[in-house]
């Protein structure tokens, strides 16, 4: 036998426990294939919403390449730990260290390379599948099967390189152990775990705190306590599976009543040394999991985006004119005659918007605003009905006024103004329940105050809105395109008017996010089966020390029904403690997420939740029968 056919059967005879890896591998190897067609294909390359396509996959492309350069990592070295008998029985029979290198080096690189010819075979049957997908979710037509050299080269250097750099890495990780030690690897009795009071209540502390700074989190505190209490969450998971969890099961020893019922005896004790062993595991599981629920949750929710559009612009077409151009009456024509033109049924509002001069603002902010626009209560009542509110609002009196919402996250600012005409303070007490413009037209700060202050101002000029409203929100998608190419048009001086088209908005707004949704479904589904796998790894790396330690029980009398029941329990931990701990992260995380949005989320979120777990539940009853199978094999 050639050295070269011993490395191959090597490989062939470990296949059981590298099975996970290689087929995460070559799924890896699929993902990034399909993002690198979409990246080269020629008909993908026009359009804003193509081109942020591509760039939001080259992202991806870049993410997951990191991502697998972990996991092949951390994949291999776990492997290597594992085969330190069968080193120690390859060096007493006389390989030398450069030989053993060798070996390792091509056993990394003969997997690598068959998940490469794998995944991109893959890629090749299912390239058209991903395809049709993908161009129906970016919103753009068909797209043909395209064979790309550049989208094979890129996938087979870059993985090359990767399987390369690692292969090299891990003969470094071959440490040249007494042989005694290399014989008795996974025979020497566990040392107690150890567990640290202060680094326990350090992580109790640190994930209530971040947990509690998530659930209170408002749009704009978001923005600064996103970076810290992501540290925290992460630092206090790490220190919950090293420490805290098996503080508890410590505890849990200490109760007798529950400790010596029935079978628990074996489960329990057994379980602060697993969790001990398995804590990184346990914690990159975590990790990784809740970035993918996070990622697939927020993006599913299409139809949360599409009312929130609809509160964010009330009208379907909005249009604002800044002074008394004819061009106007002119535009106003021609959107009259599109929604004619398309069927659609619509009733108009026009309100006048006074422009104020502000002579004092107190503000926090270092440049507040110079001018006012300013509506009359009784208008603002009329638009709001127009655009379908239940309007419950008091109506204003005397000098009393409100801030004009311009979002539907936006909090109720406390600047106070002095107007140039007759020293009029202005302090909004209030912030408008409705959204009646979209914040493109209302650029300054805008104001309602009651039909009698509105009547004595005397304002720097008058602005026109005119709101065209009807139900048939999609209807209206690419409408006076000659005006509004995206959706929008902001004033200029060329141009004295500012239009909102929310058809156009709409259906770009949910390209977006569908678009986004693919990209983060497919990496969701790199992340969800490396964890996956991480849990392969370690039950199997762990195979021959159980079955010892099974074989050694079932001599004084366990049956196979208890032994079936024990390792259900310990698997049914090992699979579902990291996912649970990260739908908790998932959920404070989504809370946070919420201030975000008026509509909630949370159906959406739940359901992409129970997905998961029913793909969790079903990878933990295939893995136990196996697992089962194999275990009984060993003790035999």
């Amino acid at each position: 036998m050639t050295f070269p056919q011993f490395v191959f059967k090597n490989v062939v005879r470990n296949k059981r426990t590298y099975a996970a890896y290689f087929f995460s591998s070559a799924f890896s190897v699929l993902i990034f294939f399909v993002y690198a067609l979409f990246i080269f294909h020629p008909d993908i390359k026009e359009g804003v919403t193509a081109g942020l396509a591509v760039q939001m996959m080259i992202a991806a492309e870049f993410i997951m390449y990191v991502f697998s350069f972990l996991f092949v990592l951390y994949s291999v070295s776990t492997f290597l730990k594992t085969r330190k008998k069968e080193f120690g029985i390859l060096m007493m029979h006389g390989m030398t260290r450069h030989q053993l290198n060798v070996m390792v080096f091509l056993e990394n690189m003969l997997i690598g390379i068959g998940a490469i010819i794998v995944g991109i075979g893959l890629g090749l049957i299912t390239g058209k599948l991903f395809l049709m997908v993908g161009a129906n979710m970016i919103g753009i037509e068909q797209l043909p099967f395209y064979f790309s050299g550049k989208a094979l080269a890129l996938t087979i250097c870059a993985f090359l390189v990767l399987f390369f750099i690692i292969s090299l890495f891990t003969t470094f990780l071959v440490r040249s152990n007494k042989l005694i030690d290399l014989f008795q690897a996974g025979q020497k009795p566990k040392k107690e775990p150890k567990v640290s009071i202060l680094l326990s209540i350090l992580s109790a502390i640190l994930l209530i705190v971040s947990y509690c700074l998530a659930a209170t989190a408002t749009p704009y505190t978001l923005i600064f306590l996103m970076l810290p209490v992501i540290a925290m969450t992460i630092v206090g998971t790490y220190f919950f599976y090293t420490q805290l969890s098996v503080f508890f099961v410590k505890l849990l020893i200490k109760n007798r009543i529950f400790f010596w019922k029935k079978t628990n005896l074996l489960t329990v004790s057994n379980l602060a040394y697993r969790i001990k062993d398995n804590a990184r595991m346990f914690f990159m599981v975590t990790i990784v999991s809740t970035v993918a629920f996070c990622a697939v949750g927020t993006l599913a929710s299409t139809k949360v985006f599409t009312e929130q559009t609809q509160m964010e612009y009330p009208a379907e077409v909005s249009y604002l004119a800044k002074n008394e151009d004819p061009v106007h009456k002119q535009n106003l024509g021609q959107i009259k005659n599109e929604l004619k033109e398309r069927g659609l049924t619509y009733t108009s509002n026009e309100v006048p918007i006074k422009v104020v001069k502000v002579a004092k603002a107190i503000s926090k902010y270092p440049y507040p605003a110079e001018q006012l626009e300013v509506i009359s209560f009784s208008n603002y009542q009329a638009i709001s009905e127009s655009a379908g509110y239940d309007f419950k609002e008091k109506s204003l009196v005397g000098n009393e006024t409100l801030s004009l919402r311009q979002s539907t996250i936006e909090n109720l600012s406390e600047d106070r103004y002095v107007l140039e005409q007759d020293g009029i303070e202005v302090k909004p007490m209030e912030l408008s329940e409705h959204v009646v413009f979209p914040f493109q037209l209302v650029q300054d700060t805008g104001i309602i105050v009651s039909d009698e202050l509105y009547e004595k101002l005397k304002p720097e000029r008058v602005e026109i809105y005119t709101g065209f409203y009807t139900d048939e929100i999609g209807k209206t998608n690419g409408l006076i395109g000659n005006l509004a190419e995206e959706g929008f048009a902001f004033a200029t001086e060329e141009d004295p008017f500012a239009i909102v088209v929310r058809g156009t908005i709409h259906e770009k707004t949910v390209s977006m996010y569908q678009m986004m949704f693919f990209v983060a479904l497919l990496i969701g589904a790199v992340f969800f089966l490396a964890a996956g796998s991480f849990l392969y790894f370690r039950l199997y790396a762990d195979l021959e020390y159980d079955a010892r330690q099974y074989l050694t029980i079932q001599k004084v009398g366990l049956t196979d029904g208890e032994l079936s029941q024990i390792v259900t329990r310990q698997l049914a931990l090992l699979f579902f403690v990291p996912i649970i701990v990260a739908f908790v992260h998932s959920g404070f995380a989504f809370m946070a997420l919420q201030s975000f949005f008026q509509v909630s989320i949370a159906t959406e979120v739940i359901q992409v939740l129970i997905v998961f777990l029913i793909a969790q539940v079903i990878y933990f009853v295939l893995i136990r029968q196996r697992y089962l199978r194999n275990l009984k094999k060993s003790m035999i």
